[in-house]
Formats: C-alpha cells, sequence, structure tokens
C-alpha cells in the first residue's frame, strides 16, 4: 500500500509533463526570399511572429540573422541583424525561435558587450548565469516604492539645485559640442551606486574605446557593464543595444542592488525604430517619425526606476537636440514621459562656463519628495536670485542699469560672481552631497546649511 502510495503520486506529478512531451510539435516550415528594398527583405512560405529570429542561408556559406518586423498576408518582413553580403534572391528562410533572450549574470561586471550579447573585449566568451527576454518584464505600478532617497551623482549644480532620487528617471538634453560627454563621464565615476550599466547607441565607434579607457578606466569598469551598438550597425542592432543595457540593469536591479544605468543617447533608439518603421511602410506622422516611434519610447524608459525586490534604476538618457531646438519631436516626446530633465546650454558652453547646465531651464520632478524643507528654500531663492540677474544682464552689460533702481537687480549682480562660480566644477573634481548642500548655502551669503 506504501509503495502504491508513492507511485500514484509520483504519476500526478509527471503527468503535466508526460502529456507535453507526448503533444505533437509543429514542423519548421522553410520559406524563401522573394524580394528586398532598401534594408527590408520580403519572405514567403513560412510563419513567424513579431521579434522571432530567422536564418537566411547566403551564398558565402554563412547564415544571416534577421528579425521579424512586420507581415501582411503571407509576408514576412525582415530586418538584418548583421551584415548582408552574399545575400542573393530565393535564398532559404528558416524560422529559429520566437523571441530574443540575452545573457545576464554577475559575470557581465567589467565586460564590454555588443547588442546580441556578445563579447567586444578580449576576456573570453560570456559567462551567462541565465537568459531573460531583451523586452523584459512589466512590473505592477502599485508595487513600485515611492522615490524618496536622493542619489549623490558627484556634481554639485545636479546635487543642490536639480536633486536626483533612487530610481528616478533624468533626460540630459543637449545638442553637439557643448559638454554632454564629459558630464555622463563625471556622473559615471562620482555616483555612488552598487553597479553602472553604459549604453553607447549608435555614436560614434572611436567613442567605445575613449569611453570606456578615459573616462571609465579600470576602477570604474570593475563595477560597470558596457553595451556598444556604434552608428555602423543595423537599426535592428542598435535598438537591441538599448534593450539588452536595460536588460542587464534589471537583473541586477532584481538582485537588490542601487544600478546607475546610463544610456547615449535615447534619440540614436528613436531614429533606429524610425528607420526600421519606415522601411516596412509606416507613414510618417511628425516631421518623419512614424507614431511607433512614440510608443516604443515610454515601453523602453518605463522599465527602468524603482523595483519590488529593494533595488532601483536610476537612469539617465541623453537626448540630442538638432539645431538646439528643444521643442524637436523626440525631445518633447522624453520630457512628458521622464522624471525630470538637465538641459545643457551652447551659450554657456562657448563662455566655457562647464558643465554648460542651464538651471532656469533644467527641473527635477521629484526633487520635492526627496529633500528637507530648508533645501527647497534655498533652491527657490537661488533660482529668483539667478534668473533676476539672466534677464537684466543685457543692460548691465552696457552699463544701462542704474544701481539703485531695483533691489532685487542689485542683489543679484552682488551675488552672480559667487553664485557662477558654485555651478561651474572640472572634470576631474568631486564634489560630494554634503559639500554641495554647503557650497549652495555660500553662494546664498547663509552661514546655516540647507
Amino acid at each position: 500500500m506504501l509503495a502504491g502510495g508513492r507511485n500514484e503520486r509520483l504519476k500526478q506529478r509527471l503527468d503535466p509533463y508526460l502529456q507535453r512531451a507526448v503533444q505533437p510539435r509543429p514542423l519548421v516550415v522553410a520559406g524563401k526570399l522573394t524580394r528586398m528594398v532598401g534594408l527590408t527583405l520580403e519572405a514567403v512560405g513560412c510563419q513567424a511572429v513579431i521579434g522571432g529570429r530567422c536564418l537566411i542561408e547566403s551564398r558565402l556559406g554563412r547564415p544571416i540573422e534577421a528579425e521579424v518586423v512586420g507581415f501582411h498576408a503571407d509576408k514576412l518582413y525582415l530586418m538584418p541583424i548583421g551584415d548582408l553580403q552574399g545575400l542573393g534572391p530565393d535564398a532559404r528562410v528558416v524560422p529559429v525561435d520566437s523571441g530574443c533572450e540575452v545573457p545576464v549574470g554577475d559575470h557581465l561586471l567589467g565586460r564590454v558587450l555588443d547588442g546580441a550579447g556578445n563579447a567586444l573585449d578580449d576576456k573570453g566568451p560570456i559567462q551567462a548565469d541565465r537568459h531573460v527576454p531583451l523586452t523584459g518584464s512589466s512590473i505592477n505600478p502599485l508595487s513600485r516604492p515611492p522615490i524618496s532617497e536622493p542619489l549623490d551623482v558627484g556634481v554639485a549644480a545636479i546635487n543642490a539645485l536639480l536633486s536626483v532620487g533612487r530610481g528616478q528617471r533624468m533626460g540630459l538634453f543637449a545638442g553637439s559640442g557643448v559638454g554632454k560627454s564629459v558630464l555622463l563621464g563625471m556622473m559615471t565615476r562620482y555616483t555612488d551606486a552598487d553597479v553602472i550599466v553604459v549604453g553607447l547607441i549608435g555614436e560614434r565607434g572611436r567613442e567605445v574605446k575613449e569611453f570606456v579607457q578615459n573616462i571609465l578606466g579600470e576602477e570604474g569598469l570593475a563595477r560597470a557593464v558596457v553595451v556598444a551598438t556604434p552608428a555602423d550597425n543595423s537599426p535592428v542592432m542598435r535598438m537591441h543595444g538599448a534593450m539588452l543595457a536595460t536588460s542587464v540593469a534589471e537583473y541586477f536591479r532584481d538582485q537588490g542592488k542601487q544600478v546607475l544605468l546610463l544610456m547615449d543617447s535615447l534619440t540614436r533608439f528613436a531614429q533606429a525604430q524610425r528607420e526600421v518603421a519606415l522601411a516596412i511602410g509606416e507613414p510618417p506622422a511628425t516631421k518623419g517619425y512614424p507614431p511607433s516611434v512614440f510608443a516604443r519610447l515610454p515601453q523602453l524608459v518605463e522599465r527602468a526606476g524603482t523595483g519590488d525586490k529593494g533595488g532601483s534604476i536610476t537612469a539617465f538618457y541623453t537626448v540630442l537636440v538638432e539645431g538646439d531646438d528643444q521643442n524637436d519631436p523626440i525631445a518633447d516626446a522624453a520630457r512628458a514621459i521622464l522624471d525630470g530633465h538637465v538641459v545643457l546650454s551652447r551659450e554657456l558652453a562657448e563662455a566655457g562656463h562647464y558643465p554648460a547646465i542651464d538651471i532656469e531651464a533644467s527641473i527635477s520632478r521629484v526633487m520635492v519628495n526627496i529633500v528637507a524643507p530648508e533645501h527647497e528654500q534655498a533652491v527657490r531663492r537661488f533660482r529668483q536670485v539667478y534668473s533676476s540677474y539672466r534677464q537684466n544682464r543685457d543692460l548691465i552689460n552696457v552699463g544701462a542699469y542704474q544701481s539703485g533702481s531695483d533691489a532685487r537687480v542689485d542683489e543679484a549682480i552682488s551675488m552672480y560672481p559667487q553664485m557662477s562660480r558654485f555651478l561651474q566644477q572640472h572634470m576631474h573634481e568631486r564634489v560630494t552631497w554634503n559639500d554641495s548642500l554647503a557650497g549652495l548655502a555660500a553662494a546664498l551669503g547663509t552661514e546655516s546649511e540647507v
């Protein structure tokens, strides 16, 4: 009886697995390539789901990997992930899986990867603890803890006037040549975080090695993971690079760690999605950007933030503003979905004021929830005095302003030099949270700390 009872329990446990094992599996049916327009491939005779992978036989003897990005009737629209050399008409197309999974694990620390999770450095193959979906998994918004703890990023102007909380998502809005990469490097070296994940998406290839060697260095790389998909990668690979960096950050967040995610840039991710969407026939909507671009942005950004297991992802996304136009479609969409933005000014950069942060145009939306009331009042006073000087600067510079005409402007003139010095910081200088608050109090001429 005892043996019979054990056998019955064992049978109950194995039944579900046995039933799945004897179920007929669908046969993989190969199709063929019928058309290629630009980077878009059309295949017939096979079936696959959106996001699935296919292998296309080339005449060079090596398969070409492609991702399913659309379909119409019996046609599949594919976008290649790598090089297209050797591709010819009627090439055989074989679906290989229904989705993409990427390697994650503690062994990624100190490594440089491409968008597919392969090693770009010379440290051997990637050792993965497990594989997770590239698109991540959503978190119930009610399960996310509120942002309540400030994060020290090592930059005085941000610490004191644009305080960032752990789990916040900030945008870094800048044109070309105004110190965006230098500011990112400062935050990479000085931010108080357990793990740093850097996504270099669609940028110049030479910047990858410079960032790893000159900005991160050996000490910084030891606690960092770098995902690099330069501009010469396919649009699908550039998108995968951004999603892979986010998946890696999610893994460490789920381990209860405090993660800093730096993505340069969100604009290149949007441009890659635009290339894919236009190639498969989606009509442009706003300045050449199809609607799917504006749907993809929040899907990527919402994956960052606080987690339900004690960890957090504090994310900084750089946004390139074409011609310094802050109303660029991507910049406008990013402002709506992020928790704040830091704007870099070309005027300040040309005057040698670094970091060239435009305090008047920048804001942190969660600052009121993470700083003391005295700190908030000091920031409000700083902005008022600073803005008074900037608004009357032209009159002051040409000598048209008469001293005593306005008490607020007189105060601003006397305080501006010290305030300007407080906002400037050398790239190799770290200013801690406490030192930032002390500097703010000194700039305002108050003895008590904020």
